[in-house]
């Protein structure tokens, strides 16, 4: 079995590839061709948490353990790994990083959602947050929509400023901002990328904006104002997940009903939307499996 650390593992997951496997992964979880339940949620001493994300197709089967321990101050708050396996056989193939997975699954997934809800360039990135998301957002962000110009506002202002030097390294216009409602007027495309559990961006965006939701994962967080999601055009990675993670849209009491999920959009014409969109997503094993899929290709041809 081969194990790969997070630098080879990083080296294997590029954005471009990543997106178009998370596009080829709607379609084969719209279809039926791969699946995977809803993750399961285990206490821990100390606070911690332990998350199993299985999923398979109908050659690859994963299995995702998420350990995640908030009072950490010497070892990471997040820790993951991702155990891979013919699901022909059960033989175990490669044992992967899965912080890395998880990141950059996440931002490509922004992407993709970006790409087929607002196609049209969307001009500056207001990012709101600076920890692990935010980075690979940016760099996904900046690699596939080219984004040149950034806007970073978090409430750690020597952590805005450090990734402010990371955009720059990338060739990017990058600033500090102390409220995010300065640039409201002028960003399309936002991104919050923290663990709050109140509103951190203002209500009053552009009508044409595309917010990417994509820190609070528990029904006890909410990064989105309620106003501003009662008001939006609402897209979800997937709709169960939402409906027990999202605290965002939970929150709000939103009609389930006017809620899309990515993957029914795959194959729609063009969207006429004249209010924010809100791209929700909350994770799920078969992005992982998608990314395995990459990892793979990149590995050794294919499996």
């Amino acid at each position: 079995m081969h194990i790969l650390n997070a630098a080879q593992v990083r080296e294997r997951l590029p954005y471009a590839a990543l997106v178009g496997a998370l596009r080829e992964m709607l379609q084969r979880m719209r279809d039926g061709a791969a699946s995977a339940p809803q993750r399961s949620v285990v206490a821990l001493p100390n606070g911690g948490t332990l998350l199993l994300m299985p999923a398979t197709d109908d050659t690859l089967a994963i299995t995702k353990f998420v350990t995640v321990h908030p009072q950490n101050r010497d070892q990471p708050p997040v820790q993951a790994d991702v155990l891979v396996f013919d699901a022909r056989t059960g033989e175990r193939l490669m044992l992967l990083d899965g912080e890395v997975i998880t990141g950059r699954r996440t931002a490509a997934l922004s992407v993709l959602a970006a790409q087929m809800l607002v196609p049209a360039n969307h001009g500056p990135l207001l990012l709101i947050g600076a920890g692990a998301q935010a980075r690979v957002h940016l760099a996904a962000f900046a690699e596939i929509q080219h984004v040149q110009q950034v806007y970073i506002y978090s409430r750690t202002a020597s952590r805005a400023a450090e990734l402010a030097n990371d955009a720059r390294l990338l060739g990017l216009q990058a600033s500090v901002i102390p409220d995010p409602a300065l640039v409201l007027d002028e960003v399309r495309l936002i991104v919050t990328a923290t663990t709050s559990t109140e509103p951190v961006l203002p209500a009053n965006v552009r009508s044409d904006a595309f917010i990417a939701a994509v820190g609070a994962f528990r029904p006890t967080m909410a990064e989105l104002p309620a106003e501003l999601v009662r008001r939006a055009y609402l897209v979800v990675d997937t709709l169960a997940g939402a409906q027990t993670e999202a605290g965002d849209l939970l929150q709000a009491n939103v009609d389930w009903a006017r809620v899309q999920p990515l993957a029914g959009l795959l194959d729609s014409p063009p969207l006429t939307i004249t209010q924010p969109i809100v791209f929700k997503s909350v994770g799920h094993a078969l992005w992982d499996l998608a990314a395995v899929r990459v990892v793979l290709s990149q590995n050794d041809g294919g499996r």
